[in-house]
This record gives structure tokens, C-alpha cells and sequence, in this order.
């Protein structure tokens, strides 16, 4: 068998410090749990046990590099976790482990679980750990809210409930739908933030939204009625005479939801004048008797500029 400072990757005059953060990180690459079937991998997790078995023992270690003992002559103590609640908390909070008196955390601890094969020995239980997905989800979706299933990186499949309104880089949270807990423990949670993706017309500020809507050169000098789309659905919306490109309109309420106060935001319509795509040779004799007649410039804010 190797030497244990060799399996371990650390020199003889390793501190205990450093010997802990070795094992820690070598039992979690190559614990059976996480490589099921692979009988490479459980052979590496027995050397590495044993290996940190005899060099986290003050006295083994002494009796190892004293020649006294071989790396197989270490003998494995089996202790008991202790829990005590603290006062007044709703839940156990751990303030000390015994076995387990060198370490810090409850990583160290998990580590530890780990080197036990898993072993439930004094009913110690831990709850699992939280997981962060990302997800994308289209502007309309968020918006008015919806129900997807979105597949996880890791191959896991969510239900994941869009609330109406929902903002981008929001984070949901999915209760019990993280890491399995440990010794019978719950599981952990599940937080997904979210990335709305952009709307070919539609903008978002706030809870109001945003959009340019076209309209023709008679719609904007007759006024008229036209139907704009909303998040909640097409509406008419009336185009006073005279409007101009970049007039612009407001419909209350037709924004999006705040769930907090129960109220909509509006929805700002800017208008944009489009001519026709084939030139039109009566408009265009018109306009230029038209022109003729009531000549104005556009541009005189510019002073001097051009």
C-alpha cells in the first residue's frame, strides 16, 4: 500500500490544516456515491480513507513516522455526532460535533460523512443543499405569467410557475427542489433567475411598457381610429388630427402588473409616419402644389447647425 502522505498528496511535514483540506477535496472526487459502479474510483476512496484515517490521529501519525506502525496497523474510532438546538431558533443549529472536534464547518462535516461510507450512526441529520439554475423566458410570457417546464443543465426537469409581471433578472424560488438532504434530511431549495428575452415592439420601464406604432400619412393628418396590440391584448386607440412622428400617446392601465399594489402600469404608444412603399404619383402632385402654397421649414431649430 502507498504511503498515506503520498496518497494524499501532501508532505510529511504537512500541518493538520493542510492534510483535512487534502482529504476533503480527494473523498469528494472519488467517493462510491458519486461514482456508482466505478470500481476504480471506490478503490481510491478506501486509500484515501484509510490514509486520513491515520494521519488525522495525533498519536498514529506519531507512531507512523516513528516506524512504530505500518500504513495498515491504524485502528478507525467510531464517534457520535452531537446536536444540541439553540435557544429560542426554530430549527437545530449544530454547535458541535464530537469526532469531529478539529473541524470548522459543515463541509468539513459533510466531508467526514462521506469517509464514514455514509452511515447514519446517531440519527444526525442535514438538510441539502441549494442549487441555482438560470432559464430564459419570453417577454409575453413574463408579462402575462405562465407555466413551463424547463430542463436544467444537470438533466433535471422543473415546473416552474411564472408569475404575471415577473421582472428581468428576477430569481424564483422552488422549495425542496434542490440537493438531497443528508441522513434523512429535507432537501434543499432550488433558485432559478430568470432572463426575459427581448420583444420585437414591445420595451419595458417600470411596470409601463413601451412600443413605436406605424401609421399612415391620412391617420396622421385625419386622426382616426387604429388597434394597437397590448400585453393584454389588442385595443383601439384614437390618433388626434394633425399627430406627428414621435407623438406621443398614452393608454392607462394596458401596462404591466404590480403584484404588490395591484395596479397597472400604461402603455406609451410613440407614432412613426410611414409613406407608402410605391411612390404615389397623385400624392405626390399634390404635396407639390401643396408645398407650393404653404412652404414651413422643420429644421429652423437648428439655427446654424446646417
Amino acid at each position: 500500500m502507498p504511503e498515506p502522505y503520498d496518497i494524499l498528496g501532501v508532505d510529511r511535514t504537512a500541518s493538520a490544516e493542510q492534510i483535512q483540506a487534502a482529504y476533503r477535496r480527494l473523498a469528494k472526487q472519488s467517493h462510491p456515491d458519486l461514482h456508482p459502479g466505478d470500481k476504480a474510483a471506490e478503490a481510491r476512496f478506501k486509500q484515501v480513507n484509510a490514509a486520513y484515517t491515520l494521519l488525522s490521529d495525533p498519536e498514529k501519525r506519531q507512531r507512523f513516522d516513528a516506524g512504530e506502525i505500518d500504513a495498515e496497523g491504524q485502528e478507525r474510532a467510531e464517534h457520535a455526532f452531537y446536536r444540541s438546538h439553540a435557544d429560542g431558533g426554530d430549527g437545530a443549529k449544530y454547535h458541535r460535533y464530537e469526532g469531529f472536534s478539529d473541524f470548522d464547518s459543515m463541509d468539513d462535516v459533510f466531508a467526514e460523512m462521506l469517509r464514514r461510507g455514509g452511515r447514519d450512526e446517531s440519527g444526525f441529520k442535514m438538510r441539502g443543499g441549494d442549487v441555482t439554475y438560470s432559464m430564459s423566458v419570453g417577454f409575453m410570457e413574463a408579462a402575462r405569467g405562465t407555466k413551463k417546464q424547463a430542463a436544467m443543465p444537470d438533466g433535471k426537469t422543473l415546473n416552474v410557475s411564472i408569475p404575471e409581471g415577473l421582472r428581468d433578472g428576477q430569481t424564483l424560488r422552488l422549495k425542496a427542489q434542490g440537493g438531497p438532504g443528508i441522513g434523512g434530511g429535507p432537501p434543499g431549495d432550488a433558485y432559478i433567475e430568470v432572463r426575459v428575452l427581448p420583444h420585437r415592439f414591445f420595451s419595458r420601464k417600470d411596470n409601463n411598457t413601451h412600443m413605436t406604432l406605424p401609421v399612415t400619412l391620412g391617420e396622421a393628418v385625419l386622426g382616426g381610429k387604429v388597434k394597437v396590440p397590448t400585453v393584454a391584448g389588442p385595443v383601439e386607440l384614437r390618433i388626434p388630427k394633425g399627430s406627428n412622428t414621435g407623438s406621443t400617446l398614452r393608454l392607462r392601465g394596458k401596462g404591466i402588473l404590480d403584484k404588490k399594489s395591484g395596479q397597472r402600469g400604461d402603455q406609451y404608444v410613440q407614432l412613426q409616419v410611414v409613406l407608402p412603399d410605391e411612390p404615389d404619383e397623385e400624392l405626390a402632385a399634390f404635396l407639390a402644389e401643396w408645398a407650393a402654397k404653404r412652404p414651413y421649414d422643420p429644421r429652423g431649430d437648428l439655427g446654424g447647425a446646417v
